[in-house]
Parts: structure tokens; sequence; C-alpha cells
């Protein structure tokens, strides 16, 4: 199976890692194969090795200006940062006063490297000193009065001389001057990994006793770095052992890396070589990535001044789009870049962003596009068409409207799925009539409504709550009010004037969007106001059922909570009664809440894991002792998950099921064998447009993944589910897998292991 993107990869997220030269790829597979001598033999193959050593140590002090100082190599810029940490407090602990009160001052913005590590050798070495983050402003510049208050009581102070999320750089001469001013004995570390290369050291010049660098960050191998001691700075080796590195450093030297940073140096102190751009040159290559952006994304918001920055760093934020989806945008046109530190993938935002005062959705919407000194004219210019080339995709999602310039659209008709944490927005659309409905607005995406109403040229009928939210505020009265022919409603959104429909012998009130109803019953327990929303169609004189929109009455793998002031636990009873009896067992459940990325339900599927509502829908609880166990059952809500007022105790998560794990070679084997294996890109459209020239399987989004479980009842059907990464496709093969779906698999690693 062929999944390859015919695109060329623009690596954009050099301030994470760096590709390795091929020159020095090469000296370092010469080294390994014709130099691999023991730099502490003394025999010939030795003193070869030896030498490479030596010239990358001489070689480092020049760049570096280290003038008598100490340049050691170490397995990285982590490694360098404990020697320093530890060398420093071990001997201000000798030098401590008792009864006085000491600190450890490090920038809020410092890579989290230092401040764990100031925590673990504060603790180790039994110094029990208050470690403080010195502020930043908006600009991400440190402090200078903090420091001169809190200077002359710290044992030692970390700063960064460039900042790895947004290339701002500290004015080093200023902040020595406040540092020694207050405390000439104070031990200064300056992490400057994200410098070399990008501005002139000359360390030998200054007071700072510790300096990290990382071989990896500027085009050499991962497992090398080194290390800047000051002169007569105390030092602590950090690795004992067979005395290597002057007995500074113990462990065989890494040979083949320290003949990468041969290279690495040489074209750092050549004024001829040509690998490296000038700094004029990279300042022109932000200015045009960033021009890019603006044409692309007009509302793009830079989250850092470029006067105080490096310029091989932006880092910026898109109204309206997290930070997720612009990387996979960015991924599916094969353009590599960052939401922030490669080190934390599992932060949502950016402490960084935090620290400097942004507001939270920038900061959670945070992109970094990062390149090093050998970016090219030709590698920047194609960077700008594809990012060009993204944003023009993202009409074909209906994310960005320009009737003058946009990709040809898909036209949506059915249910959408929008998540916002846990909570959900639905979305459906009838292209007949180009009419839609819109059900639990929420804040956080009504541009984007408005923006897929406007390009789809659709009438919206009406933006209706199943029930007054308690966790955040609708939206449903800004989204009326801009898309709505003026109409009288209740509370909740529902029109005034309406016609009835009958089901199950009873009147309910009705709405037509197109050919289907939208028939509102009244369903309270959560809270007094709850309804649920059923819509349905008439098919051979019987009346089937899309989908019922039930609010939080039923929530997948749980109940509503019926604790606040308006909520009724007997009343929630008799509603769950009163819906099954319309809707059956295996009418399709979309509630406003999916905390576990399980899409949508059934009532069937429900009580296979919910043995109270099994109860109530078999008739075999008492009222009385179903409000006593849900009383019990919401004492169990947990109100403290991230920033969302849970609206349901879980009485079970998300069941695992057995999904078989594909990769390319076991896919192409399956398909081979089985002609009606059905094969689904669950991308968004402007991911799947990008992503291949020619089509390639079904494309479902995953935001229409319960439009495709509606008008895929064949539960016996080989679905096999592709995305970018593999987590995607994983998550909605167990989706299919809990509702029953028999032969569903998914490709492991997704496109990006498996070209």
């Amino acid at each position: 199976m062929n999944t390859q993107n015919s695109l060329s990869q623009i690596y954009l997220d050099a301030n994470a890692t760096t590709p390795v030269l091929p020159k020095a790829a090469a000296a370092a597979l010469a080294t390994m194969e014709t130099m691999f001598g023991n730099p502490s033999s003394s025999h010939i193959s030795g003193l070869q090795a030896k030498q490479i050593m030596d010239n990358a140590r001489e070689k480092a002090q020049k760049v570096l200006g280290s003038g008598n100082g100490s340049v050691i190599f170490t397995s990285g810029a982590t490694e360098g940062i404990q020697t320093g940490i530890l060398s420093a407090l071990y001997s201000a602990k000798s030098q401590m006063e008792t009864g006085k009160t000491y600190t450890i001052l490090y920038g809020a913005t410092e890579h989290k490297a230092v401040p764990e590590s100031l925590k673990h050798w504060n603790t180790i070495l039994e110094i029990n000193a208050q470690i403080k983050a010195i502020p930043v402003n908006r600009d991400g510049d440190l402090d200078l009065e903090f420091i001169a208050n809190e200077v002359p009581n710290a044992l030692m102070i970390c700063t960064m001389a460039v900042n790895n999320e947004t290339g701002v750089f500290q004015n080093l001469s200023h902040l020595e001057q406040v540092i020694r001013k207050h405390n000439t004995n104070v031990y200064w570390m300056v992490d400057c990994v994200q410098a070399l290369g990008k501005t002139t050291l000359e360390l030998a010049n200054t007071s700072i006793d510790y300096a990290p660098f990382s071989g990896h960050k500027l085009y050499g191998p991962k497992g090398i770095g080194f290390v800047y001691i000051r002169e007569n700075a105390p030092f602590t080796p950090f690795i004992a052992g067979g005395g290597q590195e002057g007995g500074l450093r113990s462990g065989t030297e890494n040979l083949p890396g320290l003949a990468a940073l041969n290279i690495i140096f040489d074209m750092l102190l050549s004024n001829n070589d040509e690998s490296f751009t000038d700094v004029v040159q990279l300042h022109k290559f932000r200015e045009q990535l960033a021009s890019a952006l603006k044409k692309s994304f007009p509302e793009v918001v830079f989250n850092h001044s470029f006067k105080n920055s490096v310029p091989t760093t932006l880092n910026f934020a898109i109204p309206g789009f997290s930070s997720k989806e612009m990387m996979d945008l960015f991924d599916a046109a094969n353009i590599r870049v960052s939401s922030g530190s490669a080190c934390s993938s599992k932060v949502t935002r950016s402490f960084v962003l935090d620290a400097m005062g942004l507001p939270a959705w920038q900061s959670e919407s945070a992109i970094r596009m990062s390149f090093g000194p050998a970016m090219t004219q030709i590698q920047i210019d194609t960077a700008c068409e594809r990012i060009i080339q993204s944003a023009k995709a993202l009409g074909r999602s209906c994310l960005t409207f320009d009737s003058n310039q946009i990709s040809p659209k898909e036209n949506l008709n059915g249910l959408v799925q929008f998540k916002v944490g846990g909570s959900c927005t639905w979305l459906y659309v009838d292209q007949t009539s180009k009419s839609a409905i819109i059900i639990d607005p929420l804040a956080e995406i009504t541009e984007r409504l408005s923006t897929i109403l406007n390009c789809q040229n659709l009438t919206l009928t009406a933006v209706i709550d199943t029930h007054g939210h308690a966790d955040h505020v609708s939206d449903r009265g800004r989204l009326a009010d801009k898309l709505t022919p003026i109409q009288e409603t209740d509370p909740l959104g529902w029109p005034i004037s309406c016609n009835y429909k009958v089901l199950n012998g009873h009147r309910y009130p009705m709405i037509k969007v197109g050919e289907k109803y939208l028939v509102k019953v009244a369903t309270p327990g959560h809270t007094d106001d709850s309804i649920s929303l059923i819509l349905c169609s008439e098919a051979d004189t019987e009346l089937k059922i899309d989908y019922v929109f039930c609010g939080d009455m039923i929530l997948m793998g749980s109940l509503g909570r019926t604790n606040f002031a308006t909520s009724s636990s007997e009343h929630m009873h008799h509603s769950i009664q009163l819906l099954h009896n319309i809707i059956g067992n295996e009418s399709l459940l979309c509630a406003s809440h999916d905390y576990n990325n399980e899409f949508v339900t059934t009532i069937s599927a429900e009580m296979d894991r919910n043995t109270l509502l099994a109860q109530v829908i078999n008739n075999d609880i008492p009222v009385t002792d179903f409000v006593a166990q849900k009383v019990g059952l919401d004492k169990n809500i947990n109100d403290e998950v991230g920033s969302e007022i849970m609206c349901g105790a879980f009485i079970k998560s998300c069941n695992k099921k057995k999904v078989t794990d594909y990769n390319s070679q076991t896919l192409s084997d399956a398909m081979s064998q089985s002609s009606d294996m059905t094969l689904i890109d669950i991308r968004e459209p402007h991911e799947y447009v990008l992503g291949h020239d020619q089509q390639f399987g079904l494309n479902v989004p995953l935001t229409r993944l319960v439009d495709f479980i509606s008008a895929h009842q064949d539960k016996s059907e080989p679905l096999v589910l592709v995305c970018r990464s593999g987590s995607r496709s994983h998550i909605a093969a167990q989706a299919l897998a809990r509702l029953g779906y028999k032969n569903v698999g998914h490709l492991k690693g997704g496109y990006a292991l498996n070209n």
C-alpha cells in the first residue's frame, strides 16, 4: 500500500532539533569507520582520536570566546545544565550562614530542564532554598527590578540567552549589570542552547559562570554537547569514573559526535563557508514567512516582538484554530512545525506565553515555526507557497471564506459534530433545501459556524439549546441574531410558532428541516428546562429516527447530574422511560458532552455498561431507589477537570474494544485478500486534499463520523480507518467497535509511519 505524500518535506522545527548536515554526518561516519580509536589510548589510533577531540575543543573555545574558561564535552544540554547547577549549589551550600533565608532564581520562561533540575538538586543537597521564578513582561524580558530585589539573597540565578519557544533574547549585558551590582558572588548560569550560531558569544568577557550547549540544535548529531565553565568558577563533576576530560567528566568520549562538531565549528568560524546564511538574510527569511502568514491568515497574531527575538523563530496563533488543527494542516502540506516545546508534547498550552501574560487562546493555539542558519532561499520560497496553499485548502472545509478565491468546497449534507474540550455542538445540514439547524452552540466556534453557513449558502432554520447550561454560556443568541430570520422563540431557542407531530400516540412541537422533522420532547431531570430533540423522517409510512439530541440526560458512560437547584432525579427517571418509549434501543444519541471521545451512543450500548440506566429502561427500579442511587452517584462528580464543570459522574468510562492494528504491509495483504474492505481516511477535507494528489480511500472526517455511522448500519462490513499519526483513527475505530461493528481496524502509526 502506497501512502506517500508527493510533496517534499519542509522542516520548520529547528528549535526542537535540526537535521545533521551532510558534511557533519560524513565526518561522524568516517570517524566510526577509520578513526575509531579511544582518545585515552596511547597508540596511534588513540592519538588520532585524541587529535579530533583536541581540535573540537580548540574550535569550541574560539566560537564561544571562552578565554581561559573550560569547555567540557557532554552528552547534551541537559547534562550541561546538571553540571552547572550541581557545581554552583554544592559550592554555595558551604557558604550558607545559619538562620539566613536563601533563594534560587530562574527565568519564568526558562526551559523546564532548568527549574526541574534546580528543584532536584536543591532537595538532594538539602539546601532547601526557596526557588523563585523571575517574572517577564509582555515581550518576554526579565524583570530587572525583581532581580535587583531578590538576587542579594540568591545562591544561584539561571537565565536564558534565547528562548526556545519564542526566540526572545535577553540583554545579557544589562542583566549582568543588575546581577553584579546587587550580588558580586552569586553563581550565574545562562542556557545558551538556542544562541549558538544566531548571536555573537564572547563568554570570557562576561561574568557568566556556566553555559550549556547542545549539538543537535545546530546541525550536529544527538548525544553530543558541551558546557562552558568560567575560569575559577567552582566545579563538581556530574559524572565520575574513568577520569576522562581531565577528570572533569568521566566516560568514553563520543568521538563521532566530536568529529561532527568539528565541521559545525569550522562553518561558524569561516568567513567564506556558504553553508550558513548571514543574520541579515535570516531576518529577510523571517519577514518573508511572516508576510506569507499574514496573506494566508489575515487575523494571525504573533506572540512575540520581532525586535527582541532572533530571526529564526516565529511564534503565532490563528484565531478560531487550535494548535493541533494547525499542526495537522501544515503536516498534511508536509510542513513540520511545533505547538511549543517538543520536550513536552502533552502540554496543551504554553507556560512561556502564559508567563508573558498572553490571553489563554493564544497560549492554547500557539504554533512555532523555527529554522536554522542553514536555511536556503529555495526552502523559504517553498515554505511560503505551502503556507498559502494550506490556507486555500481550508476553503474546502469552509473554514475560511473568500468569495473571490476559494478552493472547491466540500458540500455539507448531514450531521457535523464540533467539540471544545468535552462539550459538543451539533450542526445538521439539509443540502437540498439549503437549511441548517444548530444544537447547543458553543461560543468558541461561533465564528467557525458563521463561516461554514455563509460558505455553504445555508439558511439557519433554528439555533436551539437542549437545556440551560451550567458549564458554559450558550452563544445561541449571537448566532440567532446574526444568521436567522427574526423569529420569536422560547428561552432555549425553540420557535413559538410551530406545527406538531404525533410520535408514539402523543403530539409534540415540530419544525421542518428540509424533508425531515425536528421534534421537541420535554425531558426534565438534569435541569427543569431540559428537552430532547428528535430528528426524524417518514419512510414507507413508518417513522425513521435519524438522531436524538438528548442534552445531558444520557451521557456516554453516565447519566447527567441531578444535583443542581433546578434538577430532579424523579423527573429524570420518568424522562428516560418516556424517551425510550419513543426512540427504542438503537437510535443514535447525540449528547451535549463527550468526555471520552466516544462520539455517539445508543441506549442499547449504554445499558451494557450502565446498570442503573438498564434498571430504569426495564422498569426494574422504583423511583425512590433511583433517586437514592442518583444522590450517591452525583457525590462522585469531580468538578476539578480543567476549567469544565462536569455534567455527569462516570459510572463506567470507555470500554476498550479489540480492533485490528495494521501496518502498511499487513494492510496491503488484507486488502488483496478482501475486495469488500473499505479504507476510510478520517482526516478533515482540507488535510485530505493536501495530503494526496489522487483519491485514496473514502474521506470521512472525524467531525462527520456520526453521520457515517447513521448511514452505514451493516456492522459486519470490514472497515479500516487511517489518519496522519494513527491516534484519531484508533479513537474512531474504538468508537465503532463499541457500537457493535464487528470487523474494524486502523493503520497504526498512520501515514507518518507507513510511507
